[in-house]
């Protein structure tokens, strides 16, 4: 399964995480936001889809930087996701799926009770994106 995701990145360096929804695989775990790939959809189609439809917000896809990427195998699928970073968009974060949302500092986001195929992006990200320092 592709799926797509994308690590929103305020002005401050924070990173927005989103809690699963009740009714969802996963539901209360924390995770990138981001979605399926659809047929005929590019990866970063489906980023500025799903951040709309979840989010409120609207990625600047040239903005949309790839940064790395996951292959986990879970009991019933296997999941390729692609994680990019975003430091612009339009409008303002309004979760739309009953969902919790987080701003977290990179070096937090290790903290909370990820979905397990995000867990290696997060440490990437930990690792990467230091207070004070910005991945250009």
């Amino acid at each position: 399964m592709l799926v797509a995701a994308c690590a929103l990145i305020d002005t401050d360096g924070r990173i927005l995480m989103s809690q699963r929804p009740v009714g969802k695989d996963h539901a209360g775990l924390w995770e990138f936001p981001g979605g399926k790939v659809e047929d005929g959809e590019t990866p970063e189609q489906t980023i500025k889809r799903e951040l709309w439809e979840e989010l409120g917000v609207e990625p600047c896809e040239q903005c949309l930087q790839a940064f790395n990427f996951v292959s986990h195998a879970y009991a019933d699928f296997h999941l390729f996701m692609p994680l990019y970073l975003c430091r612009q968009w339009d409008g303002m974060v309004r979760p739309k799926e009953g969902q919790q949302v987080r701003w977290v500092f990179p070096d937090r986001i290790c903290g909370l009770d990820l979905v397990p195929a995000d867990i290696p992006l997060a440490l990437e990200i930990r690792d990467r994106l230091t207070r004070g320092r910005r991945f250009e």
